[in-house]
């Protein structure tokens, strides 16, 4: 059963790319996804701008920061476990950073202001857009992290962070909902993924150590 985990780590993924992808193409979620965008375009304000393209901004700096923080911190501490985690989240984020790229670049689906012109772009944001590459990142990083400490404290900001970045790019008008959420459910499922992965290794890892003291 270990054995064939691996393999069927690689099917999930690709029956969960091919969701998604055709997700992007149904005629009725386009209509509904640019309803929804015209919606939140014609609800904003000045203030809220801001607020929005600073999370939106913070996206790299945190998804990236995090990781390297928490594993200075474990040497600092010596803490093996703190640098287990830093290493798996950051192994997460770059999981998802490639399905994501991989998904842009099959998909190829148009950025929604240059499609529709009751949508202003206010925000950063280029190249095509399903996937939503900031919301991955940021979804990667809070799975990753209520994964190793699953602590209300830890799990409930890091969500909200995460959800706070989601909707920041639907309201900086670079990305339909439905970007939207396959960037959470790539997101997630790249640090799920990771996490499994790297708990199946170790599993083998510590199976070879004990046979290895027996003899």
């Amino acid at each position: 059963m270990i054995a064939k985990f691996p393999g069927f780590l690689i099917k999930l993924s690709l029956l969960a790319c091919l969701f998604l992808t055709s997700v992007s193409t149904n005629a009725q979620l386009s209509k509904l996804d640019r309803a929804t965008l015209e919606e939140i375009s014609e609800d904003r304000k000045a203030k809220s701008t801001e607020f929005y393209k600073f999370i939106s901004n913070s996206t790299n700096y945190i998804s990236m920061g995090m990781p390297v923080s928490l594993f200075i911190a474990g040497v600092i501490t010596e803490d093996k476990g703190l640098k287990k985690s830093a290493l798996v989240a950051g192994e997460s984020i770059v999981v998802s950073t490639l399905f994501t790229y991989a998904l842009k670049n099959t998909v190829k689906r148009p950025r929604p202001y240059t499609v529709d012109s009751l949508i202003i772009k206010i925000g950063p944001g280029g190249g095509y857009s399903f996937p939503s590459g900031h919301t991955s990142e940021a979804f990667a990083l809070a799975t990753s992290l209520s994964m190793s400490y699953p602590k209300w404290y830890v799990i409930g900001p890091a969500y909200l962070w995460a959800s706070t970045v989601a909707y920041s790019r639907m309201y900086l008008g670079v990305h339909y909902p439905t970007d939207i959420l396959a960037g959470a459910i790539v997101g997630s499922g790249s640090a799920y993924l990771s996490h499994k992965l790297n708990h199946w290794i170790n599993q083998k890892h510590e199976k070879k150590l004990s046979v290895a003291f027996a003899y």
